[in-house]
């Protein structure tokens, strides 16, 4: 794939997935144990459905057998590839809708949600925006807070899920321009200039929407649904 692209493949999970058994296969012993330690069937069929299609999808691109490929993880958690470590991917999946990017020699991460209403946004945007997202967020109306408040829930997930320290890096600190949402206005020092990331905001369907970050200058996203046969 070339350096400048990002591919995006985007599908839905069914549990019932006839071909469940084979991703179970394509996975490797710490896939599969980590499935069998899941609360409930749901959760685990779920878990071996993402992770297997996520081999599918790598392994078209590297031409290597799903269960050939070695998927190691970075010091605070995040995957990658132990025999290429220059092709970058991430992962998402709300619901039954699933989201994976791959890209190469650059810093990648993807988020979806569901849009679902809740009555804890206030306390979440206070806890978790900063002071110019937080003022923009409480001059919406009642019917765009819900939209908005996923949209930059999303940008925030996709940039620190890039950066590989997942939330604990703190979704107050990497702060969104509410006049132009495809810049950050601010993140931790250990990851700046600010202006170095990009934001592209993603709908797959009227009820998730989602954000793909990258700090490469992409010339080109190539979007697509899957379908299990595909994968």
């Amino acid at each position: 794939m070339n350096a400048d692209t990002i591919e995006l493949w985007h599908d839905t999970i069914a549990i019932d997935d006839a071909d469940y058994p084979r991703y179970w296969r394509m996975l490797d012993a710490d896939e599969q144990g980590h499935a069998e330690k899941m609360r409930t069937d749901a959760l685990r069929k779920r878990y071996v459905i993402v992770h297997g299609r996520l081999r599918r999808v790598l392994a078209g691109i590297v031409n290597e057998p799903p269960e050939k490929i070695r998927i190691d993880k970075a010091e605070h958690g995040k995957p990658y590839l132990a025999d290429m470590p220059e092709l970058v991917f991430n992962l998402s999946h709300s619901t039954d809708a699933l989201i994976i990017a791959v890209g190469k020699n650059c810093r990648l991460g993807v988020d979806i949600e569901q849009c679902k209403t809740r009555t804890s946004l206030t306390g979440l945007v206070d806890k978790c925006f900063g002071d110019e997202e937080i003022a923009y967020w409480q001059q919406l109306s009642d019917a765009e807070k819900t939209r908005q408040f996923y949209r930059f829930w999303t940008r925030k997930e996709a940039f620190v899920k890039a950066t590989g320290r997942g939330i604990g890096l703190g979704l107050n600190r990497c702060v969104i321009n509410p006049e132009n949402p495809a810049e950050f206005l601010s993140v931790p020092e250990d990851y700046a200039p600010a202006a170095q990331w990009r934001i592209f905001d993603l709908t797959l369907n009227q009820s998730v929407c989602g954000a793909l970050v990258t700090d490469d200058a992409i010339k080109c996203i190539n979007y697509s649904t899957t379908t299990p046969s595909q994968l």
